[in-house]
């Protein structure tokens, strides 16, 4: 039974924030906050046309148009209405074209891929490509990098490999997060939404600021669902996947003198609900069609399982941000300390019995047959991360620009893995533990000058030093088919020295139109992977290197009714690192492919063709291909249960992968919006309808049929009223109740992961 005991917290919050009359507050002081705070203001009519948009991709803020880089925008209405159905970050999934969001261990260990550049690996200890930054201070572990979005003033997706400007070095891109600073010009609000399967998604912020000098700023967000699936092997009904999420942040900006200013800032989360659902034999062996639990039509809302499910996560953060202003240029330090917990259990073969635990063969198990049965629990006892970045900035917009710039990160991670010899056991058959600590150095620099013919030249490098060590054991193992077969501990440490660099150019045609270039090399440290609950062994990846190369044009056309940005890429990473997982004996393996190449188009529009509309739209191409011939990798194992393997078998149990493409990685993504305002009285009545369609998936380095989606669009539709202070819609979220798998568990039967149900609600909102 899930636990409810800080909803009453988060509620008095929603009502103190509906009812507070301090003024309203702004973002953050230093090189960040007029221009926002004035793209926000031109945002807010729609007659003249589209806005300049403020992003702050390069560390200062500038107009996406002049910046040489591929950068995408969530837009606040976006973010409104996939918050309002309770969803986690990974709504912001396919929100803009190449970006994709998935998870295996649902709310609290999101995967990110853009361009195709991710990884699946389900260990708690997983390097991922991309990077999520917020507030300028990196998330590296995957338990970190689900905390939620609220009281944010932008999202920016960085595509291509970034570091000469933030402090972790990364591959593929960057998902970066800056939330709303103290100041005067903030809004403080207040919104509830409630839809079904009784879920809540309560927001707010207030802040207060009795000088200029001095201001205080709190928000917070309670995201809750009842349990909704229906396990079929329980009495009753309505036994799963319902959660209750709480974060709250609390910031103080204080400037002791007119140069300087400080910002502390604290932040917690706790999430408790079940773990991810996993459904066994959701595949019909030859289709990737879903099936339901009874092997008729898909029901989303039933499955079968016999296991102890549970997740209970906790983080929290103490930063500390310092400004000083030289005049020419300003001194940065970025100071973060996060820690974290987890505790998650579920049932690994996703359904009820296995053939081979006692009489009754294949009747023995649901739906169909189940080999063995499978259920562990991972555990994260301690997570601390301590970075610090240094940095100096120009203050000047015209001419000669530089930023330099060092950073530290210091991470120590433990995890525990435990294997249950029963599905609702509490005794322990194995447990394997894993102790890794990772150290990074980075220094970095770059500089830009802009001429007065239109032309900017930038130009970064960044020296980067890696080091990683792993312990890992597998102290106790009584289970019957591993007969005292315990590991002792067994350590591995890999380091390495990189230097990475970027070279980009931006010439303005005219005030209306772009063009700009940027060739950039990018690096990911090598990797340890160390679980060993069903292994004995290490595996290791080497150091993978990226050369990205992008052209692109941005404009603003039509009298500033459109404006429309286009990017063709290309990307050659060598010594890739994947990780093989599943396969018969469920390992995590980490290789290194020879080469991966990738290439594709990204464009992006937003336009206004008449008072009241706004059209945005964005759709991507992207194909990649794995370049490493003899590379095999274990396929599915279950022999009651195999899959329908189209690759080339190379040995026993292997596939060769070479030509495939990446996982999780669709050739086409297209987003749109439509929005519609029509003044009446004090307000406007408006429609605001946001969707988003992906091609076909395959979730292993080895294609199957069985294991991939055809597709997958989802789309969502709200309708209200609002005035400069209220607002008061109806809603719904995947408003054709799409039915897509999302990824899946292949080493023990046909097992899927499905897409969030359809949600209709209402919500009230207030800023004051």
């Amino acid at each position: 039974m899930m636990r409810r005991t800080s909803q009453t917290s988060l509620i008095a919050l929603a009502i103190a924030c509906a009812f507070a009359t301090t003024p309203a507050f702004a973002q953050a002081t230093g090189d960040t906050d007029q221009p926002a705070a004035d793209a926000a203001q031109a945002q807010a009519d729609p007659s003249e046309g589209v806005a300049d948009i403020v992003v702050t991709a390069t560390r200062r803020s500038e107009n996406l148009q002049d910046i040489p880089l591929s950068v995408a925008t969530v837009s606040d209405e976006t973010l409104a209405v996939v918050n309002s159905g309770g969803a986690d970050i990974r709504g912001l999934s396919g929100r803009v074209p190449c970006l994709n969001i998935e998870s295996s261990f649902g709310r609290t260990f999101p995967r990110f891929y853009i361009r195709g550049l991710g990884n699946t690996d389900f260990d708690l200890n997983a390097s991922q490509p991309v990077s999520l930054v917020y507030d300028d201070v990196v998330l590296e572990n995957p338990i970190l990098k689900g905390f939620p979005a609220f009281d944010v003033d932008r999202i920016e997706v960085l595509r291509g490999p970034q570091g000469t400007l933030f402090g972790r070095n990364t591959p593929a891109g960057i998902v970066k997060f800056d939330t709303v600073k103290p100041g005067r010009s903030a809004r403080n609000y207040a919104r509830v939404s409630y839809g079904t399967y009784g879920t809540i998604n309560a927001e707010g912020a207030v802040g207060v600021q009795p000088s200029d000098d001095f201001g205080v700023r709190l928000s917070g967000v309670w995201q809750h669902r009842n349990d909704w699936i229906d396990n079929l092997d329980e009495p009753g009904d309505k036994d799963l996947e319902g959660y209750d999420d709480i974060a709250l942040r609390g910031q103080i900006m204080w400037k002791p003198s007119d140069p300087l200013t400080l910002r502390l800032v604290g932040q917690y989360r706790t999430m408790e609900g079940n773990a991810r659902i996993f459904r066994a034999n959701s595949f019909r062996t030859g289709s990737n069609k879903l099936v339901g639990a009874d092997g008729g039509d898909f029901d989303r809302d039933e499955v079968h399982a016999d296991g102890i499910n549970f997740q209970d996560l906790t983080t929290w953060n103490a930063a500390g941000t310092v400004e000083y202003d030289f005049g020419p240029a300003t001194l940065y330090s970025v100071s973060s300390y996060w820690h974290g917990k987890l505790k998650s259990r579920g049932d690994i073969d996703g359904g009820f019995g296995c053939v081979f635990c006692g009489p009754g063969g294949t009747d023995n198990s649901a739906p169909g047959p189940i080999p063995f049965s499978a259920h562990t629990q991972d555990d994260v006892p301690s997570l601390d991360q301590f970075t610090q970045e240094i940095r100096i900035a120009s203050n000047n917009s015209g001419g000669l620009g530089y930023q330099a710039g060092v950073f530290y990160f210091d991470e120590d991670l433990d995890i525990e893995s435990f294997d249950f010899p029963a599905p609702d056991s509490t005794d322990v058959w194995a447990i394997a533990t894993q102790r890794q600590e990772s150290k990074a150095l980075g220094i970095f620099g770059s500089i830009n000058y802009k001429f007065d013919n239109g032309l900017t030249l930038q130009a970064g490098a960044r020296w980067n030093h890696d080091k990683r060590k792993m312990v890992a054991a597998r102290p106790l193992d009584d289970r019957p088919f591993f007969p005292g077969f315990t590991v002792d501990p067994v350590d591995d440490t890999v380091k390495d020295s990189v230097l990475t660099w970027d070279v980009s150019a931006i010439y303005e045609l005219n005030p209306d139109v772009n063009i700009y270039a940027r060739v950039a090399k990018g690096y990911r440290a090598p990797s340890i992977q160390g679980r060993l609950l069903f292994g004995s062994e290490l595996s290791v990846a080497d150091s993978e290197t990226t050369m990205s190369y992008e052209a692109g044009i941005k404009t603003v056309l039509l009298d500033r009714r459109l404006r429309f940005n286009l990017t063709g890429y290309h990307f050659d990473t060598k010594d890739l690192q994947l990780t093989a997982v599943g396969g018969g004996g469920n390992f995590t393996t980490l290789l290194n492919a020879d080469h991966v190449r990738g290439h594709g188009v990204e464009a992006e529009l937003e336009a206004r063709p008449v008072t009241g509309v706004t059209l945005t739209g964005g759709v991507s191409y992207n194909h990649t291909k794995i370049d490493s011939p003899g590379l095999g990798v274990a396929i599915c194992g279950a022999p009651l249960t195999p899959c329908t393997v189209t690759d080339p078998i190379i040995a026993p149990g292997i596939a060769g992968i070479d030509g495939n493409s990446l996982p999780q990685a669709p050739k086409w993504t297209i987003n749109w919006t439509a929005g519609y305002e029509h003044p009446v009285g004090p307000g406007a009545i408006y429609v605001f309808t946001d969707w988003y369609y992906r091609s076909k998936i395959d979730f292993f380095l080895y294609k199957s049929v069985e294991f991939s989606d055809d597709k997958l669009l989802e789309g969502g539709l709200r309708i209200g009223y609002k005035t400069d202070r209220y607002d008061v819609a109806g809603f719904v979220r995947n408003i054709t109740n799409d039915e897509s798998a999302v990824s899946a568990i292949d080493f023990n039967n046909l097992t899927a992961m499905v897409n969030e149900p359809r949600i209709f609600g209402v919500e009230v909102g207030v800023k004051f």
